[in-house]
């Protein structure tokens, strides 16, 4: 066999579904505008997406933003007037940094803490990666 029909024969017995090519995206983040303050509406949805609690994401982002806020119900309530496109970044940012795997780049981690330090575990190929605590 010349080596253009061993290689079409290799790619019709390999897998279908190998390289889907899909990519994690979590909901687009809502954001409203009430008066000074801005209000990301799906921010429980965002949140359940990533596997993380609203509580340690919400952490994050009101430190990386520098504005104080609050969480009421699945809303994430910011106490300055922000720009979308800086919000959806640092949301970007957290799920790169405390969800994507480096190894992988599944989204099928954890965060674990072993003797007081805080990892980053893939369920998926079990790498694990140290993260800043919050």
């Amino acid at each position: 066999m010349d080596y253009m029909k061993l290689l079409k024969r290799a790619n019709d017995l390999k897998p279908k579904n190998l390289l889907s090519g899909e990519r994690f995206e979590p909901p687009q983040a809502d954001i409203i505008y009430s008066g000074n303050k801005t209000v990301i509406v799906n921010f429980g949805k965002i949140a359940s997406a990533m596997r993380r609690e609203k509580k340690h994401m919400a952490k994050y982002l009101f430190k990386e933003l520098a504005a104080p806020g609050d969480i009421s119900g699945n809303e994430l309530i910011i106490l300055s007037k922000l720009p979308r496109s800086i919000i959806r970044k640092k949301i970007e940012s957290y799920m790169k940094e405390y969800v994507i795997c480096p190894q992988c780049g599944k989204p099928d981690t954890k965060i674990v803490k072993e003797d007081g330090i805080v990892y980053l575990k893939c369920e998926a190929c079990g790498a694990k990666k140290f993260i800043k605590k919050l």
